[in-house]
């Protein structure tokens, strides 16, 4: 069975960038029902032992077309949240570190650099959607973007995500309203990025 992330911290205790009532009904009602509409799906289809990123990465492999879309919504529904919420803290750790800081430079010359990038990929995004981060084995850094539920590892690209930047309204419309730069300027004031690096040793392990 797929489960939810354990919150690190408080549903206020991300506040004010992130208020209660946006966690509560961001992670409690739409995180929890595509966990639930995830497991639904993944026992009628049989693939309900296997890892989340390896479903994604093998979706072709699901005959039944209406299956195979709810696993790729839901299942991405899942993934992508997990991601999210677990690379928040109100911990101040809002600065690269360890090799991933050194591979930042190398490959954009400066965390400035993409920190620009991947709000500009957020507030591109047409619609509902996400920006990432991600890492492959060797190492090598990407960012993108990708609409609805879908990610890097189900687009194919061979990449893992390591920090998703959610731009679903139900992410910040409650505080934000129409406001989506504010939001992800507020956003990178509680990216753990400690909890980032450790999902990019994860990856290249």
């Amino acid at each position: 069975m797929f489960e939810q992330v354990k919150l690190g911290y408080a549903t206020n205790g991300l506040e004010p960038q992130i208020d209660q009532l946006t966690i509560e009904t961001h992670y409690g009602k739409h995180h929890a029902l595509y966990t639930k509409n995830l497991n639904d799906a993944a026992e009628k289809a049989g693939v309900a032992d296997k890892d989340i990123e390896d479903l994604l990465a093998s979706l072709d492999s699901v005959s039944d077309e209406a299956l195979r879309k709810a696993l790729r919504n839901n299942g991405g529904g899942f993934y992508n949240h997990n991601l999210y919420f677990s690379t928040l803290s109100a911990e101040k750790n809002t600065e690269p570190v360890g090799d991933l800081k050194v591979k930042i430079d190398e490959k954009f010359g400066d965390y400035a650099t993409l920190k620009e990038k991947l709000t500009a990929l957020a507030l591109g995004q047409f619609g509902s959607g996400w920006a990432w981060l991600s890492a492959n084995k060797a190492g090598d850094l990407m960012v993108s973007a990708s609409p609805n539920q879908d990610n890097p590892i189900s687009e194919g690209t061979g990449y893992i995500p390591i920090l998703a930047i959610d731009v679903w309204e139900h992410a910040y419309y409650l505080n934000y309203k129409n406001l989506r730069a504010d939001y992800v300027a507020k956003l990178f004031e509680i990216i753990d990025w400690k909890l980032v690096e450790a999902n990019y040793q994860r990856v290249k392990a």
